[in-house]
């Protein structure tokens, strides 16, 4: 199988003076060589029987790969974890550093200088997903968003979605003043907020390092009005305050992406 992967999409972005992050779109077109399956019908000469070259039918039958949903999952989650990684060697030369990734322990590291990583992926928005087929043809293109955060001053998040969270899912994991804000408004901008939350608990595990019902179900509702002004603002970037424990939110919504630094 032969497989070649890129980042397309690319954004670069500055949030302070020892913040910067990336985000972008990897693809991997998987191939395989095709078997050809050549079916000859033969022409008969007299009462020997032989080969007439030119009278040969020739078919040509080109391979189809087919994957489990399992290995399918697998192939995108490798995907997700290269294409990551890829992503932070581009900003890393972007930004003149060179360095390596240090995986021994969590939050993730660069390996001389110390500097804080965090990465984010998700699958492309598109209604094949992963989890419901059963098969992938040849020389399909498997895709997924990767962000990628740096910080010289501290551990930091970043979480990229291109779904919405289902609403009987933040039901399930959400503060009860969360979901009462939430229910007091129009279904789309109840479904915007309900994302937005869920990023920046995302975002907040990967700090933290809570467990993931013990990050969703934090409370942010204080958050909440300030999160609507940025929905109705018009900028690309918007930036909240918050006073737990004194990180700021960035929004970028070009991106489907939120960081907490």
């Amino acid at each position: 199988m032969i497989s070649t992967l890129s980042l397309t999409q690319l954004h670069y972005t500055q949030l302070d003076a020892t913040t910067w992050c990336a985000t972008a779109q990897v693809s991997e077109t998987l191939k395989v060589q095709q078997e050809e399956k050549i079916w000859q019908t033969a022409a008969f000469t007299s009462h020997i029987a032989r080969y007439g070259f030119t009278e040969v039918n020739w078919q040509y039958h080109s391979a189809t790969l087919t994957l489990p949903v399992r290995e399918l999952a697998h192939k995108q989650r490798q995907l997700q974890r290269q294409g990551v990684r890829l992503l932070l060697k581009k900003l890393l030369n972007e930004l003149n550093i060179s360095d390596s990734l240090d995986e021994s322990g969590f939050p993730y590291r660069l390996s001389n200088n110390g500097y804080y990583v965090c990465f984010s992926h998700t699958s492309s928005a598109n209604k094949n997903n992963v989890s419901e087929r059963s098969a992938l043809t040849l020389n399909e293109t498997l895709k997924s968003h990767v962000a990628v955060i740096v910080s010289r001053h501290r551990p930091v998040g970043i979480d990229v979605e291109s779904h919405h969270v289902k609403w009987r899912v933040a039901q399930r994991f959400y503060s009860t003043d969360e979901l009462t804000a939430l229910e007091s408004l129009p279904i789309s901008q109840r479904d915007n907020l309900a994302k937005l939350l869920w990023q920046i608990k995302e975002s907040f595990i990967k700090i933290h390092q809570y467990t993931l019902a013990q990050g969703l179900g934090m409370d942010y509702a204080a958050l909440i009005p300030d999160l609507m002004c940025c929905l109705e603002g018009e900028s690309t970037i918007q930036v909240v305050q918050c006073d737990l424990p004194h990180y700021r939110i960035a929004i970028l919504t070009n991106q489907q992406t939120v960081v907490i630094f």
